[in-house]
């Protein structure tokens, strides 16, 4: 019988712990955004981001087991260690950057004269991580509300479970790049705080690409949003202010409904229909669809947005293009906005968030406030982090705020 020699297993287990440590941290700092290491890299430095005091409890736990085992006889196992303590360093430098986030969120809501208001994120959540919805609020799936071309669309709701009514409206439009993603899937933490917040709260599907090309999934999302203002009040919902949001793909067609509202050409069969909004916050949203400064991944246009997505050559009809980049739509008459970016977005630039908020703040009436977050990945709302917290307490403070406004304008003797 062979007779293993457990503290040399042990010992490049801890080498192996080293080195997906340190690689797991160097990742979340500087994520790759090669074409074939995008979406692995994506995700790998959003877990870590997210959880980094999780990780380093769980890598102390694993290490101390190993070298309890004999890890440290071997200089390999020495390696390991010296790689773990590289790798906690750079955790503690992506903690104090999204340790920054309440800071971030707290001087844009002084910028525009914004108090916190409604529920704060609770700690366990964060800990957690897990977007669980919770007693309080219940969930109604599967609500048909376009039939179109053999789809059925579809759309949740969410609400808390009291008996109000005249709760204001929020929709959420989930992400996927155009082609994939589910109402189900995206936007959680954030729908399930606004519903305990107070608000009824809608997720919409819409047709995916290639089976149909934009601005087909615009048409489906604003179809959603007259089949919410219609029959809100059967849910309790005050179908006078509706807030519309969306992740990635979903916030670039939630600040499109905003800058196309009542345009006939995304309208097709309700072309009469009332699509405004009273205020957009799109969340790391994808606001130009032609890459003109050059900061989307490689192939971007050529791979994804001509053959799948609008199905034309951008050289052919830029014009199209154009019609779904939200940097070209803006305009004067544009609702508010409250945006939502991290600096380390590998599918979403952050120079093109810059850029569609400084061309809003130099062109719109209303008010737009910018949260970037620094250290911040794709998808970082996906569960519940410091950072999602934080975004989704600035959010919901800026569209009660938006809210309360509106209500005071309406009743200006009360």
């Amino acid at each position: 019988m062979i007779e293993l020699d457990w503290p040399m297993i042990s010992a490049v287990l801890l080498l192996l712990v080293g080195m997906w440590a340190a690689a797991a941290t160097f990742n979340a700092l500087y994520p790759f955004r090669q074409t074939a290491l995008l979406f692995p890299s994506m995700f790998w430095s959003w877990f870590v981001i997210g959880l980094p005091g999780q990780l380093v409890l769980f890598q102390m736990v694993v290490a101390g087991i190993l070298i309890w085992m004999g890890a440290l006889g071997y200089a390999v196992g020495w390696v390991g260690v010296v790689l773990l303590v590289f790798s906690w360093l750079g955790t503690v430098l992506i903690l104090s950057r999204t340790r920054s986030s309440g800071q971030v969120v707290d001087a844009a809501l002084a910028e525009a004269h914004v108090t916190r208001s409604g529920p704060s994120v609770p700690m366990w959540r964060v800990l957690l991580s897990a977007p669980l919805r919770g007693w309080s609020v219940e969930k109604i799936r599967n609500i048909p509300f376009r039939r179109i071309a053999g789809h059925t669309v579809k759309l949740d709701v969410y609400r808390d479970k009291t008996d109000r009514t005249n709760r204001p409206v929020f929709m959420y439009v989930h992400g996927g790049g155009w082609v994939m993603g589910d109402k189900r899937e995206q936007g959680l933490p954030l729908l399930h705080h606004m519903a305990r917040a107070g608000w009824l709260c809608f997720s919409v599907n819409y047709r995916l690409s290639p089976g149909v090309a934009l601005p087909d999934q615009l048409a489906d999302v604003k179809a959603g949003l007259v089949w919410i203002r219609e029959h809100a009040v059967d849910y309790g919902g005050d179908p006078s202010f509706v807030a519309v949001s969306g992740g990635s793909a979903g916030g670039n067609l939630a600040a499109l409904v905003a800058l196309t509202e009542n345009d006939p050409r995304y309208q097709p069969g309700f072309e009469d229909a009332d699509t405004s909004v009273q205020i957009v916050a799109p969340v790391y949203g994808i606001y130009d669809v032609t890459d003109r400064m050059g900061v989307q991944t490689a192939r971007f246009v050529s791979m994804l947005m001509e053959p799948l997505v609008i199905k034309a050559f951008l050289d052919d009809e830029p014009e199209k293009f154009a019609e779904m980049s939200p940097l070209d739509r803006v305009h004067l008459d544009a609702p508010p906005f409250v945006i939502a970016q991290g600096d380390r977005d590998s599918l979403a630039p952050v120079v093109e968030a810059r850029a569609f908020v400084e061309r809003l703040e130099g062109t719109s009436q209303e008010r737009v406030i910018y949260m970037e977050f620094p250290g911040a990945q794709h998808i970082f709302d996906l569960s519940y982090s410091y950072q999602s917290a934080q975004m989704i307490e600035g959010v919901l403070a800026v569209l009660n705020d938006e809210y309360e406004r509106s209500r005071d304008s309406s009743n200006p003797g009360s």
